[in-house]
């Protein structure tokens, strides 16, 4: 090839790469250009000597740059059939360019100097060591002529690791022999390292001072900065013997560069991942020089200094790195102390508290945070939580936790130091608020810890800060609430003290009741504080709150003293009728909405009465009377509360007559506490509203036109009468018991008999009550589902059209978009009538469902006996289910129909669980594959125009609907179908779980993985097994991740090995596989989805095969399947004379074979395949087993001799 032809296609080539990169060329003339290169690179036999010429040091940096581009690309893909002599040329001139082919350390660009180190590795990747044995000479040598050569042979070593042992982007043989002559060569590799790091670092040192000398001293210190990012490439997997090898001089000369401004970070670095190593114990002992003086001097030293010079983005990356440094060696010192390897607690200990605690106290609220793991640890260590100086620690731990726990340091304010370092940190005050309270939540856990150690120092320490803010003025900041004049908001500098105080007590006090023996207990200072607390009075909803959190805390100090209990109850029902303007009590005219401050007080006082009768029965029964007057006074006056606050006291009243333990009393309780709803709930006028669908409309006001949407609101009063019965109903239902012991059972008569098992059969008092009113229930959740009916919507008023849609809240908190902060607090509860009237829908119909859900566990036989259930629930619950949309179809399953089908005794299942269940699940079936095929024809025209009636936020929501439906649908029927081992069902599923939820690798189902008694009655029924089988399959290839690792891993086998025994049509075997390799298709991208979807194919072609020859066929149509490979593991399955080879062999055998259809993500879709040919063996075959591999055998036999003469 001719001079001037190279000449030629250069100066074209040049011309091309200018126009590709020169920001003012045309769109037509840069593809032009960039489709000559690249069939340039594709197809030019000279692409070597033209890259050569235009990697020339006389070229421009984005020329040469692109030269040699074209030699790395020449190295990757056409390497294997390049001819011998090519190869070492191409090779010679490459190391000729590190020799003397780039400009000076401290010129060269560092693209270039990437691109070149990128090309010898993979030559090396291809050659070495087996037919370029001197490599690592050649090398050495080259580091010999400079600091420019020098650097460049550390960027080889650094990205040569990379490859081969972190991203592992090589096949294995190749990546073995490497790997392992990397390790026989590593003691000269870290020799090398080593002293190429000291020297370099020694020439600096001398230099640096001397301004002549600058530019030597730059170019030291460059290449001390590259041999830190080199070992810092190797500390985490060589063996550990070469850090700690020479007395550790390796982290001695770390801890010396802690010191040295330019290189601190590096080796802050190498020093982390060095002492987070895992391993032999014995063998992580050397790591504990990091505790003796020396090291930790100059650790010390560079933190104070770094710190000193105020937040300069280096310095404060440099201290978090420090601070990591000081979290892991904590954390080996855990891991070695108390072990068998008789480590000592290190002299240095309290230095190391002293220095751990400056990190604590520092105004980042990053670097608090990333000390707690470490406390946590060093709090709960068998032989450290008993050391004297750790035990000093937690009084000055518990004062830095109470700066800590004050919510300041957002990135938009200035009303603290930490916020400059929350800019460095956090993109938004969201970012940051989301971050405090995860870190907050961790300090509580800590703080509880500490407090196990040492209770009586917290106990204090929080009665002292409750005492100061109780006297402490208020400080409402500039911001002004909108709840009223005058309030704090939730920025207000009293309210985050406050907050913070009462997060602190209410962690001690707890961990203190739980410690200490009850004698040891300070009781009366307790009983002191809870008198300061409940004399204090404030008018500020938030700092209220606050108030009532701290009545909680102390409220188990009541148990010592009864007496006060009647103090804290009028306490808790001053709150419940909270108002901030007193008038609104009493004028019945519309209030002004209520903010959700408010709101909150008031749910907080209902529920903190709740709990103190959940978890207290025995201490509030004597005082049940007062209770009940109280409650009763508050509920003449319809107006004073909200419907679910009544029902919260309500309950409260339930929960505490439990304690009557006495049938016919409680009965007589409950008839008394219901008659008033009984009264409404059955009247002709309310039986009329609740069994017609445009009555109904009409009288919850949904029909009408308001013209101020703000203030008026005729039939407000009628939705809360509906509303006070539904959540009466509900709270009966779900608190009414009989009492937990059988003698008490038996001796109150709520025991009724025995079961043939022996097990015993409980009456519930609140049954008749409820049954009296279940017809009117049915008929409310009849006419609820119909109002979907497109005629119903049409008699919707103006102003109610979209009365049926979702809350705002509801659709953000399903997209995932954060609330603003100040909203939660600050806005009104509902903003309009329409808002209320979506919220009195979506609540309605969740609790009609919720009734129906808790009405099993709660009544069980009487309600399972219910003349006609079944047909009664098909026919209110189910009805019209084809007009409802996803979002209330989704509760209605998790709330009613999952916990009614788990607390059913199995002699109801032929009766009632499966009559509703098969038409159930047929219906679901077809409604979500219509909506999946939805999604995917969607996705094939994205690029049509017909999605403009239809923004995109819409569309996104509703998929992500579907999606959680599946989710819901697929738990569903997972529950019914499949026994978990463990009681797995009860925590039910958080269905809502983010996508990037990890996926578990572990995809074997568990041995257990059996068939529920529900799920055999089931299966029994050819279309409800029908409907079973096809969803689960079919699901596996709908877009959701979750949903098809969840079903892939515990439901589709199960299922299959139940009709296994039976006579399957071949059609239907075919089917469940093919749906097998569709699901790899769409999901194989994820390793979770794909391991578990090759297990499953496994399972079902070993099972099946030698059964339906047509599963061979569908094998047959796999895109590039190796036939010949098919029929050695078919003939190997179905000769069952022949020795079985291992479990993972075969089965890594048939993910070979089906290798085809497992799908790529796109990056990798169309991508270039790199082919890099195994090399003659480094190590002595064993003898071949019995499957010797078609795919494994080298593909070319060629025994190349030595290709790289050195």
């Amino acid at each position: 090839m001719s001079a001037e032809q190279v000449s030629s296609l250069c100066e074209q080539l040049v011309k091309a790469v200018t126009v590709i990169m020169d920001p003012a060329s045309t769109q037509r003339y840069r593809l032009e250009a960039l489709k000559f290169c690249e069939e340039f690179k594709e197809k030019c036999p000279i692409c070597v000597p033209c890259g050569l010429k235009l990697a020339e040091k006389t070229q421009t940096a984005i020329v040469r740059h692109f030269g040699l581009q074209i030699l790395e690309h020449v190295v990757k893909y056409r390497w294997n059939n390049m001819p011998r002599l090519e190869k070492v040329y191409l090779k010679n001139n490459v190391m000729g360019l590190i020799s003397s082919g780039t400009q000076s350390i401290l010129e060269e660009e560092s693209h270039i100097k990437d691109v070149l180190s990128r090309i010898v590795v993979e030559m090396i990747k291809r050659e070495w060591p087996q037919h370029w044995p001197d490599m690592l000479k050649e090398l050495d040598t080259l580091s010999k002529q400079g600091e420019t050569q020098t650097e460049l042979v550390m960027f080889i070593l650094l990205r040569l690791a990379e490859d081969v042992v972190t991203f592992q982007t090589l096949p294995t043989q190749r990546r073995r022999d490497i790997q392992q002559t990397l390790t026989q060569n590593m003691e000269k590799i870290f020799s090398f390292l080593l002293t190429t790091l000291q020297q370099n670092v020694n020439k600096y040192r001398r230099m640096k001072t001397d301004l002549a000398q600058q530019p030597k001293a730059q170019a030291n210190c460059r290449v001390g900065i590259a041999a830190l990012n080199t070992l810092a490439g190797y500390i985490d997997w060589v063996a550990l013997s070469h850090i700690t090898a020479d007395n550790c001089k390796l982290l001695e000369m770390l801890c010396l560069l802690l010191n040295e401004p330019e290189l601190q970070i590096g080796a802050a670095e190498c020093l982390l991942i060095a002492v987070s190593r895992k391993g032999k114990l014995e063998d992580r002992k050397p790591l504990m020089v990091l505790f003796g003086d020396v090291a930790m001097h100059y650790i010390l030293s560079a933190a104070q200094t770094a710190d000193g010079e105020g937040l300069v983005e280096k310095h404060y990356v440099f201290l978090k790195r420090l601070c990591q440094v000081l979290c892991a060696l904590g954390s080996q010192l855990c891991a070695l102390l108390g072990s068998d390897s008789e480590v000592e607690t290190p002299t240095n200990f309290g230095k190391y508290l002293d220095s751990f605690l400056a990190f604590t106290t520092h105004p980042s609220q990053f670097l608090r945070s990333s000390t707690q793991i470490t406390w946590g640890a060093l709090f709960r260590h068998e032989v450290l939580s008993r050391d004297p100086l750790l035990l000093a620690m937690i009084p000055k731990y518990l004062r830095a936790s109470m700066t800590n726990l004050v919510k300041v340091g957002f990135p938009s304010k200035t009303d603290s130091p930490s916020c400059e370092y929350s800019r460095f940190d956090f993109d938004s005050d969201e970012d940051f608020n989301a971050f405090f309270n995860s870190f907050r939540a961790q300090q509580g856990e800590v703080m509880r810890m500490a407090c196990r150690l040492d209770p009586r120092t917290g106990f204090q320490m929080a009665g002292e800060w409750l005492k100061y803010q109780l006297t402490a003025p208020v400080d409402t900041g500039p911001m002004n609430s909108k709840t009223g004049e005058g309030l704090c908001s939730i920025f207000s500098p009293s309210f985050v003290q406050w907050d913070a105080m009462t997060f602190f007590s209410e962690s001690v006090i707890s961990q203190m009741f739980r410690t200490l023996d009850k004698d040891e207990i300070p009781v009366n200072d307790g009983i002191d504080l809870l008198q300061l607390v409940l004399n204090f009075e404030t008018k500020d909803p938030l700092i209220l709150s606050c108030v009532l959190t701290n009545v909680s805390a102390l409220f188990p100090f009541v148990t010592y003293r009864p007496e006060y209990l009647p103090q804290v109850l009028s306490k808790l029902f001053a709150s419940v009728t909270f108002e901030v303007v007193e008038e609104s009590k009493f004028v019945v005219s519309v209030q002004a909405p209520r903010t959700r401050a408010v709101k909150n007080v008031r749910r907080h006082a209902c529920s903190s009465i709740i709990k103190m009768c959940r978890d207290y029965p025995q201490l509030v029964l004597p005082n049940f009377e007062m209770l009940y007057n109280h409650v009763k006074q508050l509920l003449s006056n319809e107006l004073l509360l909200t419907q679910m606050e009544k029902c919260a006291l309500m309950e409260a009243l339930v929960l505490i007559s439990n304690q009557f333990k006495d049938y016919e009393r409680q009965k007589a309780f409950l008839e008394e506490l219901m008659a008033p709803v009984a009264g409404l709930w059955l009247s002709a006028e309310m039986q009329r509203v609740l069994s017609d669908p445009e009555a109904f409309i009409s009288y919850v006001g949904a029909d009408n036109k308001i013209a101020d949407p703000v203030v008026e609101d005729p039939s407000g009063l009628n939705r809360s009468r509906i509303s006070f019965c539904v959540y009466t109903i509900l709270g009966v239902v779900k608190r009414a018991r009989w009492p937990a012991a059988m003698e008490e059972a038996k001796a109150g008569g709520f025991l009724v008999g025995y079961l043939p098992s022996g097990s015993p059969i409980y009456r519930n008092p609140c049954t008749e009550q409820v049954l009296k009113l279940f017809d009117n229930l049915l008929a409310l959740i009849r006419t609820h589902n119909n109002l979907y009916m497109p005629e119903m919507v049409a008699k919707l008023g103006e102003t109610f059209a979209k009365a049926l849609d979702m809350l705002e809240v509801e659709k953000n908190a399903i997209l995932g978009l954060p609330q603003p902060l100040l909203e939660l607090y600050d806005s009104p509860v509902y903003k309009t009538v329409l808002e209320r009237m979506q919220g009195f829908f979506c609540t309605l119909y969740d609790n009609c469902f919720h009734i129906l859900g808790n009405a099993g566990p709660s009544m069980q036989q009487d309600f399972y006996t219910v003349e006609g259930l079944a047909a009664q629930l098909i026919s209110s619950a189910f009805i019209n289910l084809n007009n409802i949309p996803d979002y209330r179809l989704r509760p209605m399953l998790r709330v009613f129909v999952k916990p009614m089908v788990l607390s059913c005794p199995p002699e109801y299942y032929e009766t009632l669980v499966c009559p509703m269940l098969g038409p159930l699940f047929t219906y679901l079936h077809m409604r979500l594959s219509q909506k999946w095929e939805v999604i995917n024809q969607r996705s094939m025209l994205c690029e049509d125009d017909a999605a403009d009636d239809n923004p995109e936020s819409q569309e996104m929501l509703e998929e992500q609907l579907v999606r959680l439906l599946t989710r819901e649908v697929m738990d569903l029927i997972t529950v019914c179908c499949v026994a978990k081992r463990g009681a797995e069902h009860n925590s039910s599923v958080a269905v809502d779980g983010d996508d990037d939820e990890a996926m578990a690798t572990d995809v074997t189902p568990p041995a257990s993985a059996e068939l529920t008694e529900l799920g055999k009655c089931l299966m029994k029924q050819e279309d409800v097994c029908t409907a079973l089988m096809i969803t689960a399959y079919a699901s596996l290839s709908w877009k959701d991740t979750l949903s098809c690792q969840r079903t892939t891993t515990q439901l589709c086998w199960p299922l299959l090995k139940q009709v296994l025994p039976g006579n399957l049509l071949p059609d239907a075997v075919s089917w469940f596989f093919t749906s097998v390799l569709k699901g790899l298709q769409i999901h194989g991208q994820h390793d979770g989805c794909m391991a578990a979807l090759v297990h499953l194919a496994f399972q079902i072609y070993e099972a099946l095969r030698p059964r339906y020859a047509e599963l061979k066929v569908v094998m047959e149509q796999i895109p590039d399947i190796q036939r010949d490979s098919l029929e050695q593991f078919d003939s190997k399955l179905l000769n069952p004379t022949l020795q079985k080879v291992a479990d993972k062999r075969r089965k890594d055998h048939f993910k070979r074979l089906i290798t085809g259809c497992i799908g790529k993500p796109l990056g990798e879709q169309f991508r270039k395949e790199v082919h890099i040919r195994n090399l003659p063996s480094l190590f002595k075959k064993v003898k071949p087993s019995l499957e010797t591999d078609v795919l494994e055998t080298n593909e070319d036999g060629e025994d190349l001799t030595v290709l790289f003469e050195p």
